[in-house]
């Protein structure tokens, strides 16, 4: 008899221990589901289409969602909205208010900004800022940067990347808002020390800024 019990005991033992080692991402049984899983969609997800619709005409017939993050909201880690308004008043007036919100920048944070100057500007640009870089003979009217920007605001240098200007197309999609400041701060380095000459490729038009 006592050895059957020891033997039963070892059995249990046994399947106690192949039980509570099954697979463990499975919860089990949930007392309450509704508060275990939540119903939230994220912004971008595949929808069933036989469900959603991004159409507002098919409202009524299917539930409408229009796979947009709610307004006024940023992502995580992002930095507050450019809320200037695309125009003139915008670029003349109200981008001039606009502080850089950024830090000064350090010796890696400096070389981060200007390796995606160099990617993204310089192509343009030229390296110095100078309008000379590779396309800007073929773009035509591409700003001297460093010749203009002393006059102006951080803002107004990232108001032209925000929305683009002239032949330059916006870098909002390109860039994060962080580091587009973060180019900003590095075109004031290569700004001329007081007193410094600039000079002005032939290829530069100073009536027309890009």
């Amino acid at each position: 008899m006592k050895k059957i019990a020891i033997i039963a005991t070892l059995v249990l033992s046994t399947a106690a221990v192949f039980i509570g080692c099954k697979d463990k991402r499975d919860p089990g049984r949930a007392y309450m589901p509704d508060m275990a899983y939540s119903r939230a969609y994220e912004s971008y997800a595949t929808r069933d289409s036989s469900v959603f619709t991004t159409d507002p005409n098919d409202v009524g017939h299917k539930i409408f969602y229009n796979n947009r993050a709610p307004l006024g909201t940023i992502k995580r880690g992002e930095l507050f909205p450019f809320n200037v308004p695309n125009d003139s008043n915008g670029l003349l007036n109200l981008s001039s208010l606009v502080k850089n919100p950024l830090a000064p920048m350090n010796g890696k944070e400096l070389e981060e900004a200007g390796r995606l100057f160099n990617i993204n500007c310089a192509v343009c640009h030229g390296a110095k800022a100078e309008s000379n870089g590779p396309l800007a003979v073929k773009v035509g009217g591409v700003k001297n940067i460093v010749a203009a920007s002393p006059g102006y605001s951080d803002g107004r240098l990232f108001f032209v990347m925000e929305y683009g200007q002239l032949n330059m197309g916006s870098y909002a999609s390109q860039l994060t808002r962080e580091q587009r400041w973060r180019i900003v701060q590095y075109i004031r380095t290569l700004e001329p020390k007081a007193g410094a000459a600039v000079s002005t490729p032939a290829n530069a038009d100073s009536a027309k800024a890009k």
